[in-house]
């Protein structure tokens, strides 16, 4: 996770992200707030992630292409046709850069199997390209794909920054019996999963590319946090989802995204998981 450094300091990416999705403007306006992304979690735990952007690391990780790329695919968001079968899956994120800023018009270009580990070769059944929004954030409507002899489930995707060279990389779910054995996986590159209403699945990843980027404002030092609520029911460690009802210092709120509560988290701290009532 990427939620602080050692110095005690949040990280950009982190702030960021939460101001994005909070729709805030400002990287110093939120403190303490979790990559939201990466919360997601299957209940397992959190996975292994592509290393976090913290103003130098290293970006997300290339793998092959594999032989069942096909260029010219069409420009839409979903996947999904008429009589899809399997099960309903959508993966958003962001892309960013070495500086933990937001790249817009990304290139995305997805492919993967179908529900019983088949490419369509002739046609462009779950296929599709896109491009990120002006937060860098993108998002994906498909299906879990099937499994074929020698790999585990997985999806493949080229990302490119407008002029940049193409990362070409897959993504991998946590906690499949596969991961094990397929020559290929990287757990740099699982996705953070849950299960969604109707069967479905929720999936996150964010990509770093390796793209220059003038670093910008400092992030704000987070305070010093506390564990409890004084005299509410919001509490650590307790795992909420949206529409959950808590509260905290006398006021109540209620939960915006789904998350396992955290020193620093309180409700009064995040308008990205909380809104008062």
């Amino acid at each position: 996770m990427d939620r602080e450094t050692s110095t005690g300091h949040v990280t950009r990416k982190t702030v960021l992200r939460a101001a994005l999705a909070a729709g805030m403007a400002a990287p110093a306006v939120l403190m303490g707030v979790p990559a939201l992304a990466r919360t997601l979690t299957d209940g397992t735990g959190t996975p292994p992630l592509t290393p976090a952007c913290d103003d130098g690391d290293e970006p997300t990780v290339a793998q092959v292409e594999g032989p069942y790329f096909k260029p010219n695919s069409p420009l839409r968001t979903s996947l999904l046709e008429p009589g899809t079968a399997g099960v309903r899956l959508t993966v958003t994120g962001y892309v960013f850069g070495r500086a933990c800023r937001p790249i817009s018009g990304a290139l995305l270009d997805f492919w993967q199997a179908d529900t019983n580990g088949a490419y369509d070769n002739t046609g462009f059944r779950f296929r599709g390209h896109q491009f990120t929004g002006a937060d860098g954030s993108f998002a994906l409507t498909t299906i879990v794909p099937g499994l074929y002899p020698g790999r585990t489930r997985h999806i493949h995707v080229k990302v490119q920054a407008p002029g940049r060279p193409i990362l070409t990389t897959q993504l991998y779910f946590p906690g499949e019996p596969r991961n094990n054995t397929d020559s290929i996986f990287d757990p740099r590159l699982l996705m953070s999963v849950r299960d969604a209403s109707g069967g479905g699945k929720e999936a996150a990843f964010d990509f770093v590319l390796d793209v220059p980027q003038d670093p910008g404002p400092s992030p704000t030092p987070t305070p010093t946090p506390t564990s409890t609520a004084p005299g509410g029911t919001w509490a650590v460690g307790t795992a909420y989802r949206a529409g959950d009802a808590v509260t905290y210092a006398g006021r109540a709120y209620v939960c915006l995204q789904a998350h396992t509560a955290q020193p620093g988290w309180e409700p009064p701290a995040v308008p990205a998981l909380w809104a008062a009532r």
